[in-house]
């Protein structure tokens, strides 16, 4: 009979700590959007399937990019504070997130880019928070740098010296 008094003093004692921790601050990707929609009192869209569309991007780049993550608000108020956006992004990101481009047009729309890395093994991690207008994306991506460095050269702009001069 003590045998079964255990079972639950157990659950409890492994149920609380998750409980506590899953009721915790939200962070990365879903913490972000979060914080975002709660902020902003906008709502971001999900892409249907993304975690299939990752799986297929995954193989077709041969391990080049996976892991993708897309949240898209479409009716995003017009003006907001760049330093503000950034904080918030920067406070539910999370740990080890480095940013490395802040961009932040004064026009009309107030567009606002924000570009943080981070490592991951041997991939590295992207989050792209940009606002164009009256719309805002967050992307998180995980791509392979050597992959991605072979590859690079189909995507480069060639001046027109560095064309064959035959022509």
């Amino acid at each position: 009979m003590r045998r079964f008094l255990w079972i639950p003093i157990c659950f409890f004692a492994l149920a609380v700590p998750v409980i506590v921790l899953a009721g915790g601050a939200q962070g990365g990707f879903d913490g972000v959007v979060s914080s975002i929609e709660t902020r902003y009192h906008a709502h971001a869209a999900r892409i249907p399937f993304l975690g299939l569309i990752s799986l297929i991007a995954r193989k077709s780049t041969h391990e080049g990019v996976g892991s993708i993550h897309v949240a898209q608000f479409d009716s995003f108020p017009a003006d907001i504070d760049g330093s503000e956006l950034n904080q918030i992004v920067e406070d539910k990101l999370g740990t080890g997130w480095e940013r490395v481009i802040r961009e932040t047009s004064h026009r009309e729309g107030g567009e606002q880019t924000l570009i943080f890395m981070r490592p991951e093994g041997n991939r590295m991690g992207l989050f792209i928070v940009d606002k164009d207008r009256n719309e805002l994306d967050v992307v998180q991506v995980s791509v392979d740098p050597r992959h991605l460095d072979e590859n690079i050269d189909q995507y480069t702009h060639h001046h027109d010296s560095d064309r064959d001069e035959s022509n």
